[in-house]
């Protein structure tokens, strides 16, 4: 059994004891959240989907956790410009636990 959830405007495949990462959640390691916004759903070969779907995944918050560097570098040459910028996109990791 398989759905796909909707989570912080991005589009996830979950499966039960799946962990995965996910953009920024609110809330603290050990916390439980549920993810209403379920788009597909396949149980057993049978599927269905849109406003059919009366699912609802549940999904624990394991650790929260950055991303790997990303640096943008910019310069225009012979004028002696150079700019470097660097960031870290902030994750969550969780566990789905159910999937009912």
């Amino acid at each position: 059994m398989f759905a796909v959830v909707k989570i912080a405007g991005q589009q996830f495949k979950v499966e039960k004891d799946q962990t995965l990462y996910v953009p920024q959640l609110s809330g603290n390691a050990g916390d439980k959240v549920e993810f209403s916004e379920v788009l597909l759903v396949d149980n057993n070969g049978s599927l269905s989907a849109g406003d059919a779907v009366k699912v609802v995944v549940k999904a624990e918050i394991v650790d929260h956790l950055q991303g790997d560097k990303v640096i943008a570098f910019k310069m225009k040459r012979r004028k002696g410009f150079r700019k470097k910028i660097g960031h870290r996109n902030h994750y969550t990791k969780i566990k789905i636990n159910e999937i009912a």
